[in-house]
């Protein structure tokens, strides 16, 4: 990892937001990936899309530990880390109950807006889902330790391959439109990983104070995203063993390639 690391900042340099523009884009075309994806597999099965949600909330539970919560610890303390998770937590739940948006299963949540289409409605929600990842790969490379943000990348962006493609299944299983127009709805609910990589780099490289607190709150976001959406969505249509397994795999997945390329 470390040639890896040396060859990716000869090639894009040092700056710490050049970086997170470059981290956040990479992560993006692999959401794209995926999400396109669906021009080619459109008959997917309700379990193996809640198996692949769950593959990816292994990867971002496991990731909120290794590669932001025990880094946090050790560049400030344990209050600021926490107290970063509270924050991070509390806004993602207020924006959850401010923001209109809808999930398949659960249905529309938030501040309810007649003026906003179901698809629209759709997007939000998994834009919700992505905020804390682009941010978490912003402040990886903010924080100036190469080696564990290009993992944390690898480990976001390898997950969301499996979450672009369940985001366009399932907008095409419920009618938002064919399979072009599916896979256009997973890429747009992934750009907003790219100004939020940007934003977590510039913010913790230039206020080195935040980064503990910074890296508590990328954790803390993706922590709810995991136990108050994709949990209870792949939980919700009986698959609950095969979505047990994807997140061991998941788990699994990331220590290998924290441990291995860390």
């Amino acid at each position: 990892m470390e040639n890896f690391a040396a060859w990716f900042t000869s090639v894009f340099g040092t700056n710490p937001v050049i970086l997170g523009l470059i981290g956040g884009l990479i992560i993006t075309v692999m959401n794209a990936v995926g999400a396109l994806l669906v021009l080619f597999i459109a008959n997917v099965s309700q379990k193996l899309l809640d198996a692949l949600l769950g593959f990816a909330a292994g990867v971002m539970l496991t990731a909120s530990f290794t590669s932001l919560i025990l880094p946090g610890i050790e560049y400030g303390s344990l209050f600021s880390v926490m107290t970063g998770i509270i924050i991070g937590v509390a806004f993602l739940d207020l924006a959850d109950h401010l923001i209109p948006h809808m999930h398949f299963i659960m249905g529309e949540e938030g501040g309810h807006s007649k003026r906003l289409k179901a698809v629209w409605l759709f997007i939000i929600a998994i834009t919700l889902h992505n905020m804390p990842e682009g941010l978490a790969v912003g402040v990886g490379f903010g924080s100036g330790n190469i080696n564990d943000a290009i993992v944390l990348m690898l480990a976001i962006g390898f997950q969301n391959i499996p979450e672009g493609l369940a985001v366009s299944i399932s907008s095409l299983h419920a009618g938002l439109g064919k399979r072009f127009y599916a896979g256009l709805v997973g890429i747009r609910a992934g750009l907003v990983e790219i100004p939020l990589a940007i934003l977590g780099a510039w913010a913790v490289s230039t206020m080195r104070v935040i980064l503990p607190y910074a890296m508590g709150f990328a954790a803390g976001a993706m922590l709810y995203v995991i136990s108050d959406e994709i949990i209870p969505e792949t939980h919700r249509k009986g698959h609950e063993r095969m979505a047990t397994f994807g997140t061991m795999t998941g788990i699994l997945v990331m220590l290998y390639l924290d441990v291995s390329l860390g």
